[in-house]
């Protein structure tokens, strides 16, 4: 599993998962901010397994 998410995606991702989640208990509480997750795990992990079907990648070239 290589990293495939740069930092800036990272971060990105992380926040936009964050903010979804926080849709459950603040806002309209609808189970759709589960989706969340989603964004917040790749972010973690700095690996996207859509990135890697298409062969995309945003991290710098080491």
């Amino acid at each position: 599993m290589n990293r495939n998410v740069g930092n800036t995606d990272r971060i990105l991702r992380v926040v936009a998962g964050l903010i979804l989640i926080s849709l459950v208990f603040i806002g309209p509480k609808t189970v759709w901010g589960w989706v969340g997750l989603i964004p917040l795990i790749t972010g973690l992990f700095r690996w996207c397994p859509a990135y890697t079907l298409v062969g995309v990648s945003t991290c710098k070239k080491q």
